[in-house]
């Protein structure tokens, strides 16, 4: 009977993936590494980054081709990308500001709150994978950006419960007090997300 330990094991024949457990497993195809468990290469992680892939999904493309080769990687990434393109040809994202309309804020101070909101939210998705693809998809789509009327504080506060409940990333503008409103003021909310589910938020509003 043919020995198959180890150490009978030719270094040649085992790839360097298996070495030091002749039976690892390979993952499925559904699977999903844990990029928080495994390290990846920062070379071929720098190399991804300048193609203008997302850091996260980088990371998940090199763990998924075990750190083989940048431009393994990559492969995998834009074969990825493009099948779930194939399935989401229709979805479409959008950004909308709800504006705090109780402030009777001027046309310039309407225009930096919505800035602010803008930046806000964009920064506050980049802490979270999925919603960092979010805002990479709604980027690449065009950063479609609406401003609609909100009556009161009551109001966004209300719009921000029902966009959080179904997920959607938000940001609610804390004024400094500086000019016109009182520090502190809310003054208009943020949020991104499917336009269909955007919509169940803020469709009924009127736009500014």
């Amino acid at each position: 009977m043919t020995d198959l330990t180890p150490n009978s094991v030719p270094r040649e024949c085992i790839r360097w993936e298996d070495r030091g457990q002749i039976n690892a497993m390979e993952p499925s195809e559904g699977s999903t590494p844990d990029s928080g468990s495994q390290e990846v290469n920062p070379v071929y992680l720098q190399q991804l980054r300048e193609l203008d892939i997302p850091e996260e999904a980088a990371k998940q493309a090199l763990l998924h081709t075990r750190n083989v080769s940048a431009e393994e990687a990559a492969m995998y990434y834009f074969n990825k990308l493009e099948n779930e393109d194939e399935g989401d040809e229709d979805l479409m994202f959008k950004m909308v500001f709800v504006v705090n309309m109780d402030l009777s804020m001027g046309t310039g101070k309407v225009a930096a709150q919505v800035g602010h909101a803008a930046v806000g939210l964009y920064q506050a998705m980049q802490g979270k994978g999925s919603w960092r693809e979010m805002a990479w998809k709604w980027d690449q789509a065009g950063a479609k950006k609406v401003v609609v009327q909100g009556t009161n504080i009551a109001h966004l506060q209300e719009l921000q419960a029902l966009a959080m409940s179904l997920s959607l990333p938000t940001y609610l503008v804390q004024d400094a007090g500086h000019t016109q409103v009182e520090a502190g003021s809310h003054t208009v909310l943020a949020i991104l997300g499917e336009e269909d589910m955007v919509n169940n938020v803020t469709g009924s509003l009127k736009l500014l």
